[in-house]
C-alpha cells in the first residue's frame, strides 16, 4: 500500500503531508509570468543534461531521452499546446513534470547537481542577453532616424533655450543630434550591463554548489555565457544585473521622455516648430478642431512606469541577507514590463521622427524673441573693440534693455542708440546680428554652425550606425 497522502503537496513529497492553502495557491506561483522564460529554461536544461553525460554523471542513453524530450516539449509550447499548471508553481517544474509524462523516470535524472536556484538566475540572464540586443537594435532605428532628419536640417536655425527662454540661435539638425549623443550613452549603458550579465550561475546549485564532478566551463561555454560565476552565494543570491537593466531602461526612459517632451511643446500652438500627422495624434470627442500629441505624451508619461519598475527592485533587494529568498521571486514582473514598455516607447518615438513636419517658419518667428544674438553682440566688442567680456556683457545688456523699450529687435536697433551706450560701436556690428550669422560662427568642435553638424553627423553614423560592438 502507498505512504503517499493524496492530499499532500505533489511537489514536496513526503515532507509535506497537507496540501497548500488556497491563498498560498494565489500567492506562491510564477508561472503565470516565467512561462516567458520556458525558451532559456529548455536550453539551459539541454545544456545541462548533455554536460552531466559527457561528465559520466548519467547516462548517455537518458541524456538521449532527456534532449528528445525537451525538444518535444518546446515544440509543444510554441505551438500553445501544453496548458501550464498554477500547482507545479513555474516554469521549471511544468516543464520538468511534463517531461517525466513524455520519458518516465529519466526525467528525474535532470534536475542532478542543479536547483531551481542556479536554474531561475541561468534562464533569466539567457533572456536578458536576448533583450538588451532586441532593445539595442531599436535605439540604433532611432538614432538612424535622428540622424536623418538632423541631415535634412543641418542648416533650418532655430531658437535655443536655456531655462525655456529664447538663448542663442542653434540648428534643428544640431538639436536632434543632442539625442544621438544621449541614446548612444544608452547604448552603451545596455553594452555594458549585458557584459556584466554574461556570466553562467548554471552549476551553483541551491548555493554552495556540489559534490558531482560537473563542468561549468563546458556549460558556460555551450550557452554562450563568457565564464561561469565565481561565487556560488552570490550566483544565486545577487540580482544587481536586473537592477542595472532596469536602472539602464529607466536612464532611456527619460531620455525618451524629454525628446517627447520637447516634441509636445513644438507642436502645441505656442511654438509651432513642428507638426504632426495623423498616423501619431488623436482628437477631441468634444472640441473639432484639436490634433492632440497623444503619442509623445504616452511615453512621457510611461517613463514613471519603468522608473517605477527599477524603484520596485531595489526596494525588494535591498534587506536582503543572502542567499535565495523568495522575494526573488518579485524581479521578473517589473523586468519583463519595463523592458516592453521602453521598446514601445524607442518604437513610437522613432515613428515620430520620421513622421514630423519641420515649420520652419515658426522657428525663426520665436528668433524675434529674446534677443538670440545678444551673446554675438558682446562677442564682437571684445574682438573688434578690444573690451573684456565682462565689460561687453554689461554694454550689451544695457543695448538690449534699449531694444526692449522700444520694442524691437536688436538687427532693428538704428546705430546712433546703440553707439549712445559706447560710441565704439561701428556699423560692421549689424553683420553679427543676424541668426544665420550666429549660427554659422559657432564652429568650435561640437557647435551649431551647418558644416559643424554634418561633420558630427559623419562621425555619428561611424560610432552608432557602422557595425562596430558598442563598447559598453
Amino acid at each position: 500500500m502507498s505512504d503517499q497522502n493524496p492530499g499532500a503537496n505533489k511537489m514536496w513529497g513526503g515532507r509535506f503531508t497537507t496540501a497548500p492553502a488556497d491563498v498560498m495557491r494565489k500567492i506562491n506561483p510564477s508561472i503565470g509570468f516565467d512561462y516567458r522564460l520556458y525558451r532559456q529554461d529548455i536550453a539551459a536544461s539541454k545544456t545541462h543534461a548533455a554536460m552531466l553525460a559527457r561528465q559520466g554523471i548519467i547516462a548517455g542513453a537518458d541524456n538521449e531521452r532527456i534532449q528528445a524530450g525537451l525538444d518535444q516539449i518546446r515544440g509543444e509550447i510554441d505551438r500553445g499546446e501544453l496548458q501550464f499548471s498554477i500547482d507545479l508553481e513555474d516554469i521549471h517544474m511544468n516543464v520538468e513534470s511534463r517531461l517525466k509524462e513524455i520519458i518516465g523516470e529519466p526525467a528525474g535524472r535532470l534536475h542532478t547537481a542543479r536547483s531551481r536556484n542556479d536554474q531561475a538566475v541561468t534562464d533569466v540572464r539567457l533572456w536578458m542577453r536576448d533583450a538588451i540586443d532586441a532593445l539595442d537594435g531599436t535605439i540604433r532605428d532611432l538614432q538612424q532616424a535622428l540622424i536623418e532628419r538632423a541631415s535634412e536640417h543641418a542648416e533650418t536655425i532655430m531658437p535655443g533655450f536655456t531655462h525655456m527662454q529664447v538663448a542663442q540661435p542653434v540648428t534643428f539638425g544640431h538639436h536632434l543630434m543632442a539625442y544621438v549623443e544621449m541614446f548612444g550613452r544608452d547604448r552603451e549603458r545596455l553594452a555594458g550591463a549585458r557584459q556584466r550579465t554574461n556570466v553562467s550561475p548554471l552549476g551553483a546549485a541551491a548555493l554552495a554548489g556540489t559534490a558531482f564532478p560537473i563542468d561549468r566551463q563546458f556549460t558556460a561555454a555551450e550557452l554562450g555565457f563568457a565564464r561561469p560565476t565565481e561565487n556560488s552565494m552570490d550566483s544565486v543570491g545577487a540580482r544587481d544585473h536586473i537592477c542595472e537593466l532596469l536602472f539602464c531602461c529607466s536612464m532611456l526612459a527619460v531620455h525618451l521622455s524629454r525628446l517627447n517632451e520637447e516634441i509636445t511643446l513644438w507642436c502645441s500652438d505656442g511654438f509651432r516648430f513642428i507638426a504632426l500627422s495623423d498616423a501619431f495624434t488623436t482628437g477631441s470627442s468634444i472640441m473639432p478642431q484639436k490634433r492632440n500629441p497623444d503619442a509623445a505624451e504616452l511615453v512621457r508619461g510611461k517613463t514613471g512606469r519603468v522608473v517605477g519598475s527599477l524603484t520596485a527592485m531595489l526596494v525588494m533587494v535591498k534587506g536582503l541577507p543572502m542567499t535565495f529568498m523568495k522575494d526573488m521571486q518579485e524581479d521578473k514582473e517589473p523586468m519583463f514590463d519595463a523592458l516592453e514598455t521602453v521598446e514601445l516607447c524607442v518604437a513610437a518615438t522613432t515613428g515620430m521622427v520620421r513622421d514630423l513636419t519641420v515649420r520652419p517658419e515658426g522657428m525663426r518667428a520665436f528668433l524675434d524673441r529674446g534677443f538670440p544674438t545678444a551673446t554675438d553682440l558682446a562677442d564682437w566688442l571684445v574682438r573688434e573693440a578690444g573690451i573684456p567680456f565682462r565689460d561687453a556683457h554689461h554694454i550689451t545688456a544695457r543695448i538690449v534693455a534699449l531694444a526692449e523699450a522700444k520694442g524691437c529687435t536688436l538687427q532693428a536697433l538704428d546705430l546712433d542708440a546703440m553707439r549712445s551706450v559706447d560710441p565704439r560701436i561701428g556699423e560692421a556690428v549689424f553683420a553679427v546680428l543676424a541668426p544665420e550669422h550666429s549660427v554659422r560662427s559657432r564652429r568650435s568642435y561640437g557647435g551649431t554652425a551647418p558644416d559643424t553638424v554634418r561633420e558630427a553627423i559623419e562621425r555619428a553614423k561611424q560610432r552608432w550606425l557602422s557595425n562596430k560592438p558598442i563598447q559598453g
